[in-house]
């Protein structure tokens, strides 16, 4: 699995010019699956992320987990971010699995970040959506699995 984390102020999800999902404070997670993860993986993936120490604490130092404060997670699928541009320039992404063989473990992982006790909201498979985020810091990190 591979995951770009970011903090924010807030985010939030439209279909259809719909909103579907909005945190406030917390991270905007985007997700991807490939070949080989399994539930072993969305586990670790859901440990590593409501433990992941990038929130300031009162000395401004990045020190503070979203368990620490019980913030949001709003969990995006993105199968692009095993997007493959070594050859030519347009990217191939067969290093992603089939929606099918994703849903069920972004939705473990959903399931293991509310399991700590997290709010989670997600985006919707297999829909053309628009994510807005108002970035914090900015603060980006990418966690592999």
């Amino acid at each position: 699995m591979r995951a770009i984390v970011q903090r924010v102020k807030e985010a939030s999800v439209a279909v259809n010019a719909q909103e579907i999902s909005r945190i406030g404070y917390g991270f905007l997670v985007l997700i991807a699956v490939r070949a080989g993860d399994g539930p072993e993986k969305a586990k670790k993936m859901g440990e590593k992320l409501a433990r992941l120490r990038i929130i300031a604490d009162e000395a401004g130092k990045m020190n503070l987990s979203l368990l620490d404060l019980k913030q949001e997670v709003l969990l995006v699928s993105q199968f692009t971010l095993y997007g493959d541009c070594t050859k030519g320039n347009r990217p191939s992404f067969i290093g992603s699995v089939a929606s099918d063989e994703a849903r069920p473990l972004i939705e473990m992982l959903a399931d293991e970040l509310r399991a700590h006790g997290l709010a989670v909201q997600t985006g919707s498979f297999g829909e053309h959506m628009e994510v807005a985020l108002i970035n914090d810091g900015p603060t980006t990190i990418i966690i592999e699995t």
